[in-house]
């Protein structure tokens, strides 16, 4: 089984949504369920049938957090020059437009919050390199390149 790379923060995370989704959301999606049943026939009650949705996804949620925690390694910030997990990287890319991101584990990936995964085109790219080099990666609309201006860490 594959190993799921985490940071210390990450694995708190999952494990809070975890906790959440079974003591809280899974509370509320029962009493839904017994709400929607309490409308009477079920065949054409659209209440339960969302409630059985919610409960469907819930508890596939729960299903995969346990196994990912079952194959957790948490890494630590290694404090190098060099890009790892937990890196603060600001970029510059070829229209001298600057970002800047967070390298985490799949799992804590979240673009919104410019956080990349290790695996992403350009977590993968930058991964193992330090501040001053440029890096190549591929998107779907052909190569682009990125400067390293800075590398800090969290």
């Amino acid at each position: 089984m594959k190993k799921t790379i985490v940071t210390k923060e990450g694995l708190k995370k999952l494990q809070d949504e975890l906790n959440e989704l079974k003591t809280v959301t899974r509370v509320k999606v029962g009493d839904d369920l017994k709400k929607a049943r309490a409308f009477g026939d079920l065949s054409e009650n659209s209440e339960y049938d969302e409630a059985k949705n919610e409960q469907a996804k819930v508890e596939g949620r729960i299903l995969e957090l346990e196994e990912i925690l079952k194959n957790v390694e948490v890494v630590e910030n290694t404090k190098t020059a060099t890009i790892g997990f937990g890196s603060v990287v600001v970029v510059v890319d070829e229209s001298k437009k600057t970002a800047q991101y967070t390298i985490v584990g799949a799992a804590e990936a979240n673009f919104l919050e410019n956080r990349i995964s290790n695996e992403s085109p350009i977590g993968a790219a930058l991964f193992g390199k330090k501040a001053g080099d440029t890096v190549e990666f591929t998107t779907p609309s052909g190569v682009r390149a990125l400067k390293i201006m800075s590398v800090s860490h969290e």
